[in-house]
């Protein structure tokens, strides 16, 4: 697909070298995955983004570079910044700074394989997406399920009716609508239920709409606290499942909140740093679990109507537990 500045074979090449990357940055990437992210373009969904220069943001378009810098930027296994404060990469001035803090980017391509991987959809998997942001997560996933099957949804208007836009223009067809509420949290019932449910947002917990609309036997992929958990939904309601294994790139992160009692405070481990540690953990298994280091897809996320919790059981035994 010719862009305004570079050629089929251009745009295939840069298609392919991504593609690579997240190969390598994954651990054992089901081969669809990978074919989706050789085969779906990126570049007409992030047009305009943002690289920060000394604190501020200045928008990059393809016209504003003569070179292939703007192609292999929209290319690497990087995190694009679409939104800062909540001016669109695409309102900004040409040529202009903006001061300010990120507010939507396109997710990391390689974290975004590994959470498409946990998804496990499959041809014809009815899916909800939640956070459609350029409409690239969108995309991939109509390569993966096909379009008639793929919900999207979103919390403002203009991101909605620029991503069905570009979806559109590319070939794909999902359903894109805008989430009643801000942060996606009531999911889209109208399409339920789902056999996969993923969300690009962080959340301290998984919504009860999400498990109310994932059929049972379905999966629930979300950041969670700053890592990401891949969650199954058991026939009695409850939804149960690990975190993901910790990537460089890390999880989107959830919303800032504070803690009240004692934190695991590991940077090789930093979801913990926002988990309520028990208050009566002890000493001893405070220190082993901070020595050690315990990986964080050995440890359970449990979500229900009454509860959310992640536990642990040491090697003597002890059953750990964190309320979420």
């Amino acid at each position: 697909m010719t862009t305004v500045l570079h050629s089929d074979q251009q745009v295939l090449c840069a298609r392919a070298d991504l593609a690579t990357e997240v190969e390598r940055a994954g651990s054992a990437l089901s081969a669809r995955v990978v074919d989706a992210f050789l085969n779906v373009p990126r570049h007409p969904f992030v047009p305009v983004f943002y690289r920060e220069e000394s604190g501020l943001h200045l928008p990059w378009r393809e016209e504003d570079f003569a070179d292939d810098s703007w192609l292999a930027e929209v290319y690497a296994d990087r995190a694009l910044i679409t939104e800062v404060d909540g001016v669109h990469a695409e309102d900004a001035a040409p040529g202009g700074f903006r001061g300010g803090t990120a507010t939507s980017s396109a997710t990391l391509p390689s974290l975004l394989a590994e959470m498409l991987d946990a998804l496990d959809v499959r041809p014809g998997s009815r899916v909800l997406e939640l956070g459609t942001g350029t409409g690239y997560t969108a995309a991939l996933l109509c390569h993966l399920a096909g379009s008639a099957t793929v919900t999207t949804a979103d919390r403002t208007g203009q991101l909605v009716d620029n991503a069905r836009t570009r979806l559109y223009d590319n070939g794909f067809e999902p359903t894109v609508v805008r989430a009643e509420a801000a942060d996606g949290s009531d999911g889209h019932p109208a399409g339920a239920p789902y056999d996969r449910i993923i969300a690009t947002r962080g959340v301290r917990r998984i919504p009860q709409a999400w498990l109310d609309q994932c059929a049972p036997g379905g999966l629930v992929v979300a950041p969670v606290r700053g890592a990401v958990a891949r969650l199954t939904k058991l026939a009695d309601g409850r939804a149960v499942g690990r975190f993901l294994p910790r990537h460089p790139g890390e999880a989107p992160a959830p919303e800032a909140s504070a803690t009240d009692s004692r934190v695991l405070d590991d940077p090789a481990f930093s979801f913990w740093a926002d988990l309520h540690a028990p208050r009566d953990l002890g000493a001893a298994h405070e220190s082993w679990l901070a020595h050690h280091r315990p990986r964080r897809e050995w440890f359970t996320l449990e979500a229900g109507p009454d509860t959310q919790r992640v536990s642990y059981t040491t090697p003597d035994g002890t059953a750990l537990t964190w309320p979420l």
